[in-house]
């Protein structure tokens, strides 16, 4: 199995469904309620592919155990510059069980969310038809 950080990388939204447990929970700056399940948010990943212009990762920290990881991100997204941070969280059997993405500046959160907003009837579509 590839990393997250690869299948980001290559565009792979398909590779990016295969590293999730079936029970993970994604918390996104956006939402104020965390999605529960690998349809939803491999449909949320997908949307965030096609919104994340020039996306590139600067960083990366593990934890000791190897089941924390943090990747530090830059991207623009409808003209604003963002920067972030995917937190990922490891289950026994090396899948992602948990995602949290953070992301600054407020405008750049702003664009984000406008943006996104925007793909949330094609995810719930998606999402269902997994």
């Amino acid at each position: 199995m590839g990393s997250f950080r690869e299948a980001v990388e290559a565009r792979d939204a398909d590779a990016l469904a295969g590293l999730l447990a079936d029970d993970v929970v994604f918390t996104s700056p956006v939402a104020f309620k965390p999605h529960h399940g690998k349809a939803v948010t491999a449909a949320i990943l997908r949307a965030v592919l096609r919104v994340f212009e020039d996306f590139r990762y600067v960083g990366e920290y593990t934890s000791a155990d190897d089941r924390e990881h943090v990747l530090r991100f830059r991207a623009t997204v409808s003209g604003r510059e963002i920067e972030g941070c995917d937190l990922l969280h490891f289950d026994d059997t090396g899948r992602i069980d948990a995602l949290t993405v953070i992301v600054r500046p407020l405008s750049g959160l702003q664009a984000l969310a406008d943006a996104m907003n925007a793909q949330f009837d094609r995810v719930h579509q998606e999402a269902a038809a997994e």
